[in-house]
């Protein structure tokens, strides 16, 4: 089914940090700063200056109840398109990823309310270990051995412990969304028959292709379906959590209060 069914699929999702986003551009995870961080990233920069060495400070570029995001966020957030098994046709823009950070940074927050059991360093590398088979440019370094793929890590501006951090959020956050949102959807078999008739069999049409049956597809029409309900609830959850809360994007050349 494939193409076609992934087609119909992201055509009705949104990309901010809705679960269809998650899967993969939450592969981009990279650690949000707190403001005690920021400030001592802040204050590093400041000493190495001090000690004669021309540093750029790092700017706050979003603030999310009290985290800062900053610049140096973004430039993490954009090098970890390198981490993706799957190719990205279009670079994402400064925007894009603001969004993406801040949407990522409310979800953290809201998973350090609640207290959950760690994810084990064991259960990362195990991810990382299939990740690597994976990645169209590890692929091309070699990355089978451990020491090739700490350069390919290397080469992408991280450290392998790094990676793992990031990777480890990452799975934080698909927990968090799996057990928040998922596990109540059922869908129904109207549900699937009207997406079947109405979504897929069309534009198989369209590409002249005979249909599969439908019941050969079912199970990847629920996960289309419930990978749409997903994005939804996320989607105005997180709209309800900027609402409440204090959101506030710095524009370039902007100074902070």
């Amino acid at each position: 089914m494939s193409n076609l069914s992934h087609r119909s699929g992201r055509a009705s999702r949104r990309c901010g940090l809705a679960l269809a986003c998650v899967l993969t551009i939450a592969m981009f995870c990279g650690v949000v700063c707190s403001q005690q961080a920021a400030s001592e990233k802040q204050g590093g920069n400041a000493n190495a200056a001090g000690a004669g060495e021309r540093v750029a400070l790092d700017r706050v570029v979003a603030v999310v109840n009290e985290d800062l995001i900053l610049g140096s966020d973004l430039d993490e957030e954009a090098r970890m398109v390198a981490f993706q098994p799957i190719r990205v046709q279009e670079v994402a823009t400064r925007e894009q990823l603001i969004e993406r950070l801040i949407d990522r940074d409310l979800i953290l927050q809201q998973i350090r309310l609640l207290p959950q059991v760690a994810i084990e360093d064991a259960q990362v590398d195990s991810e990382l270990r299939v990740l690597r088979k994976n990645i169209p440019g590890c692929v091309a370094y070699g990355c089978e051995t451990d020491a090739v793929w700490e350069k390919y890590v290397a080469a992408q501006g991280f450290t392998v412990e790094e990676l793992r951090e990031r990777w480890r959020q990452r799975m934080e956050v698909l927990r968090f969304i799996e057990a928040r949102f998922r596990m109540g959807i059922r869908i129904s078999q109207a549900e699937m028959d009207a997406y079947y008739t109405g979504t897929l069999i069309p534009a198989y049409q369209a590409e002249k292709v005979t249909p599969p049956a439908e019941t050969t597809i079912a199970d990847k029409i629920q996960e289309i379906l419930l990978q749409q309900q997903v994005d939804k609830l996320l989607d105005d959850w997180l709209t309800s959590l900027r609402a409440e809360g204090s959101v506030r994007i710095v524009k370039p050349g902007e100074e902070l209060p």
